[in-house]
C-alpha cells in the first residue's frame, strides 16, 4: 500500500486507529464483518443482451470526496463491474447507459475512534478497544434515454481491535488494513451489483 494512500485513509476511522494507538502499541488487528458476504458472479441474474456502460467510481470519507482512495480502488471496482457479466463493455460511449458506484466510509454513531485509540495508546495496550468502521455502497444505473435511474445500496463494516481485547464476533481477521479494505470493497460492490441484476426493470 502506498504511503500517500495510507495518509489519506487516516481521515477514516480505521486509519485514525493506525495513526494513534496502532503505532504506539503495534497491536492493531483488522476484521471484516461477516454480515455482508461475497456474492458469486453465477448468482447474479443473467442479462439476455448485455450493453455497454459508462462507468464512474468515487470513494468518500464521511461524505467528502477522497480522491486518493478513489484512485487506489477504482481499478478493482471497474474490473469487478466488467467481470459481472451485466454489461458488454465498461466505459462505453456517451450514448451508453451510465453506472456510478459510490463507496462512503461513515463513522459509527456514538463511536469516538480518536478517544478509544488515545486511551489504548496511553495504557500501552492494556485498555483494549474495538472500533467499528462502517461503509455504504450506492450504485446508480441510468439507462440511455431515461430520466429515472435504478439505485441499489449495500452496507458493510470493518472492525479494528486494539490492545488487550478479544476478537470481534462475526468477523474474519485480515492480514492487514489494505487486505481488509479490498475485501470489504469486493463484497459490498458484489451485493449492490446482485441487487441491481435482480431488478426487473434492469433486465
Amino acid at each position: 500500500m502506498s504511503t500517500a494512500f495510507a495518509r489519506t485513509l487516516r481521515r477514516a476511522a480505521v486509519a485514525t486507529l493506525m495513526a494513534g494507538s496502532a503505532l504506539l502499541t503495534g497491536c492493531a488487528s483488522f476484521y471484516v464483518d461477516t454480515a455482508t458476504r461475497d456474492v458469486p458472479v453465477a448468482q447474479l441474474k443473467k442479462v439476455a443482451a448485455p450493453k455497454p456502460v459508462a462507468f464512474s467510481f468515487e470513494f468518500k470519507s464521511r461524505g467528502a470526496p477522497n480522491p486518493r482512495a478513489t484512485e487506489f480502488l477504482q481499478a478493482q471496482v471497474r474490473d469487478q463491474v466488467a467481470g459481472s457479466g451485466l454489461f458488454s463493455a465498461v466505459n462505453g460511449g456517451s450514448d451508453s447507459a451510465r453506472l456510478n458506484v459510490e463507496l462512503n466510509n461513515v463513522p459509527k454513531e456514538g463511536e469516538n475512534a480518536f478517544g478509544k485509540g488515545f486511551v489504548t495508546g496511553l495504557t500501552f495496550g492494556v485498555a483494549g478497544n474495538v472500533v467499528t468502521d462502517l461503509y455504504e455502497c450506492k450504485i446508480t444505473y441510468l439507462p440511455p434515454g431515461q430520466g429515472a435511474p435504478l439505485v441499489t445500496t449495500a452496507r458493510h463494516a470493518i472492525h479494528t481491535s486494539m490492545g488487550a481485547t478479544g476478537e470481534p464476533a462475526n468477523a474474519v481477521k485480515s492480514a492487514n488494513m489494505e487486505d481488509a479494505i479490498r475485501t470489504m470493497t469486493r463484497q459490498i460492490v458484489a451485493n449492490a451489483l446482485n441487487d441491481l441484476s435482480q431488478q426487473a426493470t434492469f433486465n
